[in-house]
């Protein structure tokens, strides 16, 4: 069955040894790219730039502002000194929030009646709106129950709630999003690797060669996994280190499970890849089918959105995704500590992925040279 793998395997690391200027690249753009997207994906919003347009002037409405300064959601860059300027301040997009301080604010607060303040919200990015909304509804709430708390007598609220976050207790978007990012960046990575590994050998005219030789066709796929697959094997080393070291995500789980996991996904990302170039005539058309793969893994495997918000044909199309499974293992094992018991689903959808597609990647590649 896996006739002639030994050969193929030493073809292909003569073709990688052959040319240390594409292995340099292989090793360092991993790291590259997860050092750059993991600082630049940031879903932790802060310092938006707010105008206000205090009425009052008062210690009151100062106190109010220092609450929306002092949160860290906020930065104040502006002072509006009329409707016109506070409305300007939005539109012309020099700040994404505009608060509005009544000029009874503080005879309201020291009587103890109700009171409103105008809070102007930039809706246009929907994700500091988002942020922006939830922090002055909170400030908001804080601020009544502290003046009721005050009227009252009370020396605490009735209820008070005691949430405890768990595994990632100072939210942190590096904490979530670098372990995912892992995922997605060795994906692409490795399935570029293999997705040129037969279709350069059909553009170059050796794939006849190697036709007439006793080679088998899992014999062929086999042999052009191994090499990429140490290949990608080191770069999953070196990328978490990167999350470990450079980003200061602790892994809380086991490292062996870990890394068994990595070679049960190098093992479908590689062979996802030998399909590409199966059913791939040319170097450009392995690009674009490999791009189709490469795009719905990034926007439906849950590395940033969560798969239960997804419409039910979205979603079942995001379970046939490898990326989801391992996303899920990493985020476990990483973040949870959670061990083979809490994840062998995931692992066995895994295997039974990568041993379906080096079949089917074997039978097109039987089809392709009929």
């Amino acid at each position: 069955m896996f006739r002639g793998i030994s050969a193929i395997v030493y073809k292909e690391m003569i073709h990688v040894a052959r040319d240390p200027r594409t292995l340099f690249l292989m090793l360092l753009i991993p790291g590259i790219q997860l050092t750059i997207f993991g600082y630049a994906i940031d879903l932790d919003v802060r310092n938006i730039e707010t105008v206000i347009y205090n009425l009052d002037g008062r210690a009151e409405s100062r106190a109010l502002l220092d609450s929306f300064q002092n949160s860290g959601t906020f930065h104040i860059v502006a002072t509006a000194r009329s409707d016109e300027a506070f409305q300007r301040a939005i539109v012309s997009g020099h700040a994404k929030v505009g608060i509005k301080i009544p000029p009874d604010y503080t005879d309201r607060i020291l009587r103890g009646e109700p009171v409103a303040i105008q809070t102007l919200i930039d809706g246009s990015n929907s994700t500091v709106a988002m942020q922006a909304l939830n922090v002055t509804n909170a400030i908001a709430l804080r601020k009544s129950i502290a003046a009721i708390a005050s009227t009252s007598g009370l020396n605490a609220p009735p209820i008070e709630a005691r949430p405890r976050v768990l595994f990632n207790p100072d939210m942190k978007t590096a904490n979530f999003m670098v372990p995912g990012l892992v995922g997605i960046v060795m994906q692409v990575v490795t399935m570029f690797l293999t997705a040129f590994a037969i279709v350069r050998e059909k553009e170059t005219g050796t794939l006849e060669q190697i036709m007439v030789t006793p080679v088998s066709r899992l014999g062929l796929m086999m042999g052009k996994l191994v090499p990429f697959g140490i290949i990608g094997a080191f770069e999953t080393s070196m990328v978490l280190l990167i999350m470990r070291y450079v980003f200061s995500v602790p892994i809380a789980g086991n490292l062996v499970l870990l890394a068994g996991f990595s070679l049960l996904f190098l093992f479908t990302s590689l062979g996802l890849g030998l399909f590409v170039s199966a059913i791939a005539q040319t170097q450009m058309q392995a690009v674009q089918l490999a791009f189709v793969i490469v795009l719905p893994s990034i926007l439906l495997s849950g590395f940033i959105f969560p798969q239960e918000s997804m419409p039910t044909p979205i979603y079942v199309i995001a379970k046939l995704i490898p990326a989801t499974y391992f996303i899920q293992m990493l985020r476990g094992i990483i973040l949870r500590g959670a061990g083979i018991a809490d994840l062998w689903p995931q692992a066995l959808i895994l295997a039974g992925m990568g041993l379906t597609i080096l079949l089917i990647s074997a039978t097109r590649f039987r089809k392709t040279l009929a």
